[in-house]
This record gives C-alpha cells, structure tokens and sequence, in this order.
C-alpha cells in the first residue's frame, strides 16, 4: 500500500478490525519512510452493478449519488450524518441482497423514501419531491396527505 503522504510503497498494517457496517476491514496503517500513520479499508470486490436510468441508459452504481441525494433532502433537518451514512447502508444492504445484475433506479429510489418516510417526513417529502417530479402544488399536497395519515 503506498503511502499518502510520501508516497513511499513500504507500509504495513499495525491494527486490523471489522469496520463498523461490518462488510470491510479496517487496518491501520505505517509508513516504513516517514512513520505517518492512514486507515484503510477493504471491501469483497462484487460484481459493478448496472443502474437502468428512467430515460432506459445505463450507467454503473454509484453509492455517492444515493448519498448526495439523502444529504440534499436532509439539509436543515435534524438528521445526523450518522443516520444518513446508515441510511444509504441499509439501502445498499438492500440492493446487494436483490443479487440482480441491472437494477432500475425507480426501485433504488422507492427504497431511499420508504426508509426517509421512518427518518425524517419533511426529508422524504422533498426526496419525493424531485424524485418522482411533481408537476404541480397539487401533486405535492396528495403526497402531503399521504405523508400525514
């Protein structure tokens, strides 16, 4: 493993423990140069896994993108970014299990508002919001019912 910092190829593991999702291992990490000390992480490497956009293109899954789009309905909530890190975990949990090769992203976003709805319910109707492109105020008020029955 090359080092971060000096870029030198001589590290080697000092710790090595179960990250905290349980899917990885983390090993902290010597450079034998310079004695700087770096967490890494290793994961199963899978099959990539193909998201099947609504205009029917493809593109490979991006974890990121599942991210950036809870944080963006979450901004100004009271959400942890421990419980959106969980969030996206479960939901990736959920999209492994599946064990499907092509995934629709409509069933990737179903799956982000089911949990968001238990999480934060202003969270969820902002997601909805953009996801399923709500037209008009009254399409945002149906959803809005929905939301508090």
């Amino acid at each position: 493993m090359k080092c971060p910092f000096c870029s030198h190829e001589n590290t080697r593991v000092i710790d090595s423990r179960p990250a905290e999702d349980n899917n990885s291992i983390r090993r902290r990490r010597v450079c034998d140069e310079c004695g700087k000390r770096f967490t890494t992480y290793e994961k199963i490497e899978t099959i990539p896994l193909i998201i099947i956009k609504k205009d029917m293109n493809r593109e490979t899954y991006d974890r990121s993108k599942i991210e950036a789009g809870i944080l963006r309905a979450c901004h100004k909530r009271p959400v942890s970014v421990a419980q959106i890190t969980q969030l996206a975990d479960e939901v990736e949990t959920e999209i492994s299990n599946l064990e499907e090769r092509e995934i629709p992203s409509a069933i990737i976003g179903e799956m982000i508002m089911n949990k968001l709805k238990d999480l934060d319910p202003v969270a969820y109707v902002r997601f909805a919001s953009v996801y399923r492109e709500f037209k008009d105020v009254n399409t945002f008020m149906d959803e809005l019912k929905k939301v508090l029955k």
